[in-house]
């Protein structure tokens, strides 16, 4: 038996792969590949769009996958959000479904759409948005190139945005967040109803979310003078409490702790000055609670 699950093809790939590869699934693929070989002989995977992963998960043709909120939510899938993986291409956070107008458009609020043409890869999610406001427009699907869409082909957007860079940069302001999304792990209910299938999902979010817990996370080594170990302690952070355990034949002491990697370039100079000596600062894998 083998879970067939569906991953991103594209934008997001990349990204997904490294996920895995810490997550202990490295997944070998060439550039004209769909079906990339991986180091687990119980999962099959597929790539695709992200945008039809959730009606193959639907269907049945996956047992699983990997798509945004907002691809869900646009298939109308019917769908066990098994894991929530906010990570996206660029950064650790969830992206927003926006509606935005040029910078010097005379619509200030939702209302101000009615009758108004729309451009949007999600369209079904922004029809029900306007509908729930009281608003008729036309909203039209957009192939690509939304952002440059206004003002002379459409009065708005509905676009994707993490940052709302892109959207200054072509003299956009936000109207209005539609939603919030970020990447879900998914599964078909017949799937989900399957024990071992079930359970193969339980043992992928453990991990999956288990990396990207350690995103930003490090870990630090050093050996500590015992007159200098409470210090040390004063300063040090620690996701519980720092490991201290005494070195062999010796009044040293090893002390080990994991922090935010934030902290590290400023905290690593105030433990020299406190006293720890052979500092060791190490990346990590997977973060397990």
């Amino acid at each position: 038996m083998k879970l067939r699950l569906g991953l991103p093809k594209g934008s997001l790939q990349e990204k997904t792969f490294q996920l895995f590869k810490k997550a202990g699934y490295d997944i070998q693929v060439n550039s004209r590949s769909y079906y990339p070989a991986v180091n687990d002989p119980d999962l099959e995977i597929l790539l695709m769009r992200a945008q039809e992963i959730p009606r193959y998960v639907h269907e049945g043709v996956l047992d699983a996958g990997l798509s945004g909120l907002d691809w869900i939510m646009e298939n109308e899938a019917d769908v066990v959000e098994v894991a929530d993986l906010v990570y996206s291409k660029r950064s650790q956070r969830p992206v927003r479904l926006v509606l935005a107008v040029a910078n010097d458009s005379g619509i200030r609020e939702v209302r101000d759409l009615q009758g108004k043409r729309i451009a949007t890869e999600l369209v079904k999610v922004t029809r029900r948005y306007l509908a729930a406001q009281g608003v008729e427009a036309v909203v039209e699907y957009s192939y690509g190139a939304t952002e440059v869409k206004v003002p002379n082909l459409v009065d708005a957007i509905a676009d994707l945005t993490e940052t709302g860079s892109s959207l200054r940069a072509n003299n956009l302001r936000i109207l209005a967040v539609i939603l919030e999304s970020n990447t879900k792990l998914h599964a078909n209910r017949a799937a989900w109803a399957d024990p071992w299938k079930r359970e193969k999902l339980n043992n992928l979010t453990v991990l999956l979310t288990g990396a990207l817990r350690a995103e930003n996370m490090a870990g630090l080594k050093m050996n500590v003078p015992e007159d200098r170990i409470d210090a040390v302690l004063a300063v040090l952070p620690a996701m519980k409490h720092p490991t201290v355990s005494r070195l062999f034949n010796s009044d040293w002491v090893a002390i080990e702790t994991i922090l935010n990697e934030q902290q590290v370039r400023e905290l690593i100079p105030v433990l020299k000055r406190a006293g720890a000596q052979d500092i060791i600062e190490y990346p990590l894998n997977k973060v397990i609670p």
